[in-house]
Parts: C-alpha cells; structure tokens; sequence
C-alpha cells in the first residue's frame, strides 16, 4: 500500500511536470509562431521594396492625393467631409489591395480563366437584383451597409476581361489570327458586353471592353485584315444599332456634335457641355484659384466630381493644372506599357497593354466630352474622379502591373516584334 500511495506522489508529480512543460513549450511555440509571422513580414516587405514597382505606386499615390483636394473643392458647397472620407478610405485599400496583387502570381490565376469569366458574367448579373442606379439612368451599381462606397461590378470585371482575353491569346499564339482563335476572344467579348447591356444598359462602360479588346488584339499580332473587315462590318451594321439599339437622349448626344443648330440655347441635351465649356474658358491660364471657381463652388457643373472633375480642375486650376493631370496620368499609362515592353511573357505584355489602354480610352473619352468634342457617356477619369469602386480597381490593376515587373520570364530583355501572321 505504501509503495501505491509512493507511486500516485510519482504519478502527480510528473503529471505537474509535464504541464509545466507543455505550458512553457506552448508559450515558446507562440513565441516561435510570432518571431516566425514577423520574419515573413519583414521578409516580404524587404522583397516589396527591392522589386516591386514603387515608381509606379508612387505615381499613383500623388493622383489619388491629388484627387482627394479635387474632390473636397468640388463637393465644398454640399459638404466636403462625407466625400473626402471615402476617397481617402479607397486609397488606402487601393495600397492594400496594389501591395497583394504585387505578391500575387498572375500566371496561376490567368489558368482559372473559365472560372474567371463565369464570375465575371454573375457578378455583373447581380445587378439584375441588386443594383441601383447610383443617381444616373443606369442601373450599374451595388451597395453594401458595410461598405463606404458603391461598386460598380462592370468596373471590376474589366481587369477579368484583360487576364482572360490575354491567357486565351496566349494559349493559341501560335494561330492568332486563325477564325477558331478569332471566334473565342469575340465570344468573350460579346458575353461580357452583352450582360452589361442587357442587366444595367449601361452602353459607357460597355465601350472600354471594345477599345481593350482592339489594342490587345492589335498588340498580339492579329492580321490588319481582320480589322478591316470588322471596319467595314461595323460601318454595315451602324444603322441597324443606331435605329434598334440607342435611345434617343443617345442619339441626341452624337448629333449636337455635327449639328450646330440643335439647342442653340444650351438648356438642353448641350447643357452639361455648355457649362463645362464656360468653366474651362473661365479657368484661363493658372485658373480662378482652387475652391474660388465660379461655377465649381456654386455647384454649376453637372457631375463635377465625377464624370466632369476636368472642367473643375480646368476652372479653379487652368491650363496649367489640365495639363499638369494630363501628364501624370500619360506617365501611369508610358509606365504601364514600358513593363509590359520589358516583360519577355506574352501574355503579360498582353495584360499590361490591356490595362494602359483601359487607361487611355478612358481618360481620352472624359477629356473629349468635357471640352465637347465628344458625346457625354459617364466616363470618370482614372484616379482623379470621386469613386471609391474606380480608385480601388486601378490601384488593383497598378498591382497586377508591379506584379508583372517583379517576376519577369527569362527573356525579358528580348525586344518585342508584332509576328506577321495570315488571315487563317
């Protein structure tokens, strides 16, 4: 009996023991889980600040700053708080966000690209119950309780649109130009585009998928012929989409362009452009000075923190300052196809000249329409417009970018030359 009782002392003195143990191990294994959460960290950050594309995050840093002082001049005479607070909170998920697709493997994602595509169909097609029509005729947008800004799903998926289009390109490289490669990237195209009009009617952000898909077609290296026979099948089908596809409010907006005679008085379908075209003339040389314009603190300018930011920039800011954006967002755009150019992977070069020339339809076509050379269609300008889901999507791009230039193929030193390829 004694030597039990001795035993069960030996039995509760080692069970002690070895909690103390495992009590001092788990607490080192925390330690050691911490000191190893922390090295990643570092080393990652080490990684990002060698490799990543700073210049780039930079550039698009002071727009997105820049933005933020526009915006908060624009929206000044109906409160300026509640706009300034969610464009800095899109900029700083937009960091976030570059800094991810920065560490994110492009190649691995672009190999889901049929997943992507039928992600990209059913987010846009939540607006058909979901969306609203975020005080414009379109019903483009989603609201969430929990987020501070609006998503605009056809904004989204134009970056899907480029990974997809690029990866499908590069799988049949070899027969670019060949009708079956040809019948796929349209099929592509026409599914995204035709959900966007069918779901939100939305025929302005349905435009930049057409321009991406052209310049990355180009740039890939299919045959010219095929451009111009879809020229001249456009031109055929033009009276068709102009009699059965536009409204008449559209069809208005194209034809005061040509038609001097059409509301003389500028308090119709010419009233946005009017305006916008006072506020530019009235900005001069270096402008009236920001949060002094005229018709920009009086609120006079449709849209001026969205779709007409320029004309404001232009009226508070002048020439100078038009310019001054101008050159920022070109060198975003020279920055983006100067990776792609350096990238020896054709369907990164792919990925970057999609994105620059999203960039560059975009800011040609807000520009066009603010100094009346083209229709109005609610085109905002990249980094600069107030939107939360529009700075957090180039950012995002950016990243897929810097992305791109910290991993490039083997031969990215080789210089890129269009292939000459047929028709079939």
């Amino acid at each position: 009996m004694q030597i039990t009782f001795r035993m069960g002392l030996l039995s509760a003195a080692g069970m002690v023991e070895y909690q103390l143990i495992m009590r001092k191990g788990g607490a080192l294994m925390r330690r050691f889980s911490l000191h190893r959460f922390v090295s990643v960290i570092a080393t990652a950050a080490g990684e990002f600040w060698q490799r990543a594309d700073l210049l780039l995050l930079g550039l698009c840093t002071v727009a997105a700053i820049f933005s933020i002082v526009i915006v908060s001049s624009t929206t000044a005479y109906m409160g300026a708080q509640h706009f300034i607070i969610i464009q800095s909170v899109a900029l700083l998920i937009g960091i976030v966000l570059y800094i991810v697709f920065t560490f994110l493997d492009i190649d691995i994602i672009a190999e889901r690209r049929e997943i992507l595509l039928v992600f990209s169909l059913l987010v846009i097609a939540t607006l058909r119950v979901w969306g609203g029509s975020g005080g414009t005729v379109n019903r483009s947008w989603l609201s969430f309780s929990w987020l501070p800004f609006s998503i605009q799903p056809a904004e989204i998926c134009k970056i899907t649109f480029i990974i997809i289009l690029a990866k499908t390109m590069s799988i049949y490289r070899n027969k670019i130009s060949s009708i079956l490669t040809l019948a796929q990237m349209i099929v592509i195209l026409a599914l995204l585009v035709a959900t966007i009009l069918a779901v939100s009617g939305d025929t302005g952000v349905a435009l930049p998928y057409v321009f991406i898909f052209v310049v990355m077609a180009y740039v890939g290296g299919v045959n010219i012929g095929w451009f111009a026979l879809a020229a001249g099948g456009a031109i055929v089908a033009f009276p068709i989409i102009w009699s059965e596809f536009l409204r008449d409010d559209q069809k208005n907006r194209i034809l005061m362009l040509f038609d001097p005679t059409m509301d003389p008085d500028g308090g119709g379908v010419r009233f946005d452009t009017v305006r916008s075209l006072i506020s530019l003339r009235g900005g001069g040389m270096t402008g009236q000075g920001l949060y002094n314009g005229a018709q920009t603190q009086s609120g006079g300018i449709a849209a001026q923190h969205t779709d007409f930011v320029f004309s404001a920039i232009g009226e508070e800011l002048g020439l100078l300052g038009c310019l001054a954006v101008l050159l920022l967002l070109l060198f975003i755009i020279i920055r983006c196809i100067y990776v792609g150019v350096k990238s020896g992977n054709y369907m990164n070069r792919l990925i970057c000249i999609g994105i620059a020339g999203m960039l560059t339809f975009q800011v040609a076509v807000n520009v066009g329409m603010c100094i009346g050379v083209l229709p109005v269609i609610g085109l905002t300008l990249p980094f600069i417009s107030y939107g939360g889901s529009s700075i957090v999507t180039m950012f995002a791009a950016m990243g897929i970018v810097s992305g791109i230039r910290m991993r490039p193929a083997p031969d990215s030193t080789a210089r890129y030359i269009r292939p000459n390829l047929g028709m079939i």
